[in-house]
């Protein structure tokens, strides 16, 4: 599909706890287009977590395909998967994961040094710091900084390389309701505006609501 973002085919990963062979994705299939916004809904222990480490080439499944951005991850070496990862995949993960001693500015610039970007900051990327909300926050460090506004700082981070695939892992887990909401209205406007390709995991119902099509995961398959 040359409009797909991620395909995969019949995706399979066992993980050996001593003599107990656990089966954590069981052949799995999945399309996602590109400029879709799609969340992988399901309980702990459901395989959604492990599908997320395998679309952002942190572990390798044990057997099927993977394509990302028409990319087959399992050819690529070690070396080459680490750099689709800096260009091509930005994270949001529960945990904000900003360093405290450096401002919302430098947490983000973090991002562009490791990835080898070495561009000034262009005017898409003016409009995701205004869409968030951070134009006048920069200079904060994160402990002036709330935890909806933090998560905004990660956002941003997981932004500044423009990657053609946004992955969120409970992006709205340490959020009350109404930063939690506030932060699922931008990503859904980052989708809807800049057209950011979003698949976001997930084990809440209402969180799963703002994305256009919600994958239903349950002991290791897509139920839905």
């Amino acid at each position: 599909m040359t409009d797909a973002m991620v395909e995969i085919r019949q995706l399979k990963k066992i993980y050996h706890q001593g003599d107990v062979e656990v089966q954590a994705l069981r052949g799995v299939d999945l399309t996602v287009a590109k400029g879709e916004f799609v969340a992988i809904a399901g309980h702990s222990g459901s395989g959604k977590s492990t599908l997320f480490n395998i679309l952002g080439g942190l572990t390798p499944p044990t057997a099927g395909t993977v394509h990302l951005n028409g990319q087959d991850l399992l050819a690529l070496t070690e070396g080459e998967r680490t750099e689709l990862r800096k260009r091509t995949v930005g994270f949001i993960f529960q945990k904000y994961n900003l360093l405290p001693t450096l401002s919302a500015q430098e947490n983000i610039d973090i991002a562009k040094y490791i990835a080898g970007n070495k561009s000034a900051p262009d005017a898409n990327f003016q409009e995701v710091l205004q869409l968030l909300g951070l134009s006048d926050r920069l200079n904060h460090k994160p402990r002036a900084m709330s935890g909806g506004e933090q998560q905004r700082v990660a956002i941003a981070r997981a932004l500044v390389n423009h990657p053609a695939l946004l992955l969120a892992d409970e992006p709205t887990g340490n959020l009350d309701t109404e930063n939690s909401n506030l932060v699922l209205d931008l990503l859904r406007d980052l989708n809807h505006r800049l057209h950011q390709t979003i698949i976001m995991i997930t084990h809440n119902p209402e969180a799963a609501a703002f994305a256009d099509r919600i994958v239903h995961m349950r002991d290791g398959r897509i139920v839905s």
